[in-house]
């Protein structure tokens, strides 16, 4: 293969390897994409068909970057997808045996705080909706670890003293009444579909022969257990990843799934990539040395051949206000001085509370930047409601859409009403449309619900706009769909009781026009469908654009992402590494690996900065520097100071 002249010869072992299980720990700017890639194209060229080729990651920038690459060097689309995506294809095709309809909606967090408090005002608890939070976390960490309702004790409680095991089964089944699905519940519902359904697992366990999954250190419960099933026939599993880079177990990853990798597939080939194509080798010397405290499986020694490099400047400030200042004036020296620009620089801090000064600094300086992980631009309220109207449009049994949007604009229909239409719907066995449809047309139902006249005719009114753009759905393109659904809503003249934000509210709408343009352009059949699960299935870090402005963001936003000026802020005790993993050994090692994740996102430029005192938690306090900084020889770095 002519690709391969471009390879290190760990890497060609990899790409060659083509058949049975392998793993792959891929340092830190190793190529590992380059490495995933080159493999499905070795593949393509040995008579693998592409459609028998699967590729998972956990990003949809990621997967959307892996299929170009490989279009690029095949001219053959192979399907790479997130884990996410692939369990809503699945489900898309297959869900009606779990007895969904195809067109399920698939809610936010927003949505899901909602069907909680539907399910708790339904049990009659009282003074239940701080515990929505709590709630949501334990069910979601409940379909991660692949715990069904059944599993689930009723004498299982939340911190509040909720029955937890009740109050998921009920919430569960509400989802299936409305016909919607959670995040989690794209990969908790496929195990499920192949756990109890051996014609559809063999149906997509030959559908697909070979698997490679991305940043395998970052799995969970139910995405092992989703992987084992789609390979258990062929073992043609090859995983990727690097076990001193898991830093979310929060979030589920269990590092057990990397580490057990050679004991869950008896006679798997282990190959390292330990060459790094990003740093310096004082920055990489740094990073070896920092891990290399921690209790490791599979060591490596990063290295690279760019040469020594600049040594990390460390900083110690004597208020979080000079570490700002301070950070703000090495920005404005590598961006004005030495032409770098703002995009190829990021500040890195521990959580996201740290994020203030900065900004204050960068707005009085006219610094420009953006934080990553604020808030989305598909959370936003009009977008939100737009959207829950299309759902509405494609899914008459959304009710957690209906209630959204049943008053936009306001017809009269307050919340005990919408209860009563709720659970009409319900005792009819009827989706809510259909339901609101009887009771406009003086239709027979079950439980009868009073109307006055003006809450009819709003109601009416609300019927007859959806059935409308259903209809247009079938005839226009989605943009127009869109703008129909904007116009026939008469949703502008809803923002117009907002003045201050109205004309920003508007400019959002006509971003989301032009998305719904931009996405349906060159697709062989695109639908309303397909375009809601998309947006549904978009992460922070898919919307980070290439505008030069400078990136605040948690270390952990900053997975996968390099930049030629780094900074790493914050480094003290019980700040990073986190009070939190103050007694927990455990908790210390994946802190000790986030800061080497930091580390090594520098390309050129790395800058560790430290305060004595900061205001933290509500009052000012002294701070010690991080253990951290102890770990890192001073043959690499050049110490400085800040006052104020």
């Amino acid at each position: 293969m002519k690709q391969l002249s471009n390879l290190n010869s760990d890497q060609i072992e990899a790409v060659e390897t083509l058949h049975g299980p392998l793993l792959v720990i891929a340092g830190a700017g190793s190529g590992k994409t380059r490495v995933v890639t080159c493999r499905i194209a070795n593949l393509l060229q040995s008579g693998v068909p592409a459609e028998k080729i699967l590729g998972l990651t956990f990003t949809n920038k990621a997967a959307g970057e892996m299929q170009e690459r490989v279009m690029n060097l095949t001219q053959s689309r192979v399907l790479i997808s997130t884990f996410h995506s692939l369990g809503a294809r699945i489900l898309r095709e297959s869900i009606t045996a779990l007895g969904y309809s195809r067109n399920f909606t698939i809610y936010d967090e927003e949505d899901v705080d909602k069907l909680l408090k539907t399910c708790i005002g339904d049990m009659a608890i009282p003074d239940a909706k701080k515990e929505l939070k709590a709630l949501r976390n334990m069910i979601s960490t409940a379909k991660n670890n692949w715990r069904q309702p059944d599993d689930i004790s009723f004498n299982e409680m939340t911190p509040g003293g909720l029955a937890f095991g009740r109050i998921y089964r009920i919430y569960q089944e509400k989802l299936k009444e409305y016909n919607a699905v959670d995040f989690d519940d794209l990969l908790f519902l496929t195990v499920r579909l192949f756990r109890e359904h051996q014609n559809i697992r063999e149906f997509y366990q030959n559908r697909w022969s070979h698997l490679l999954i991305d940043e395998y250190q970052d799995t969970n419960a139910v995405q092992y257990e989703l992987v084992n099933i789609l390979v258990s026939k062929s073992r043609n599993l090859c995983v990727v990843g690097d076990p001193d880079q898991s830093i979310y177990s929060w979030r589920g990853a269990n590092i057990r799934n990397i580490l057990e990798f050679e004991k869950d597939f008896p006679g798997a080939k282990v190959v390292r990539l330990d060459r790094n194509y990003r740093s310096t080798n004082n920055i990489l010397n740094a990073a070896n040395a920092l891990i290399s405290l921690n209790n490791r499986l599979y060591e490596k020694k990063l290295w690279s051949d760019l040469g020594a490099g600049e040594k990390i400047t460390l900083c110690t400030a004597d208020t979080d206000r000079a570490e700002a200042r301070f950070i703000a004036d090495k920005i404005e020296f590598h961006n004005r001085q030495q032409g770098t620009p703002y995009s190829q620089i990021v500040v890195f801090y521990r959580t996201n509370a740290q994020s203030r000064a900065f900004e204050d600094h960068f707005l009085l300086r006219r610094i420009p930047y953006v934080v990553v992980g604020g808030i989305s631009f598909y959370q936003r309220r009009e977008i939100k409601d737009i959207l829950a109207l299309l759902r509405m449009v494609q899914s008459g049994a959304d009710f957690i859409s209906f209630e959204r949007t049943i008053n936009l604009p306001k017809r009269g229909i307050g919340g005990s009403t919408i209860e009563k239409i709720r659970m009409g719907a319900i005792n009819d066995q009827s989706p809510i449309l259909s339901f609101c449809e009887k009771l406009v047309f003086d239709q027979p139902v079950e439980q009868p619900v009073k109307l006055s006249p003006k809450q009819k005719e709003g109601l009416k009114d609300y019927f007859t706009m959806i059935k409308e753009l259903q209809t247009l759905s079938k005839e226009v393109s989605l943009d127009e769909l869109v703008r129909q659904a904007i116009e026939k809503s008469r949703y502008l003249s809803y923002l117009e009781e907002e003045k201050e934000s109205m004309q920003d509210r508007k400019e959002n709408l006509n971003s989301l026009i032009a998305k719904a343009w931009e996405w349906e352009k060159g697709l062989d059949n695109p639908t309303l469908e397909a375009f809601l699960e998309e947006l549904s299935l978009k992460s922070t870090l898919d919307e980070t654009g290439s505008e030069d402005r400078i990136s605040l963001m948690t270390i952990h936003n900053g997975k996968g992402l390099e930049f030629k000026v780094a900074f790493l802020a914050g480094l003290e005790e019980d700040l990073f590494p986190h009070i939190n993993s103050r007694e927990n050994d455990v908790a210390l090692e994946e802190e000790r690996r986030l800061c080497y994740v930091g580390v090594t996102r520098a390309k050129e430029h790395l800058y560790l900065t430290n305060c004595k005192t900061r205001f933290l938690w509500g009052v000012i306090r002294s701070q010690r520097p991080s253990r951290f900084l102890f770990d890192i020889p001073r043959d690499f770095v050049r110490r400085v100071q800040e006052a104020w």
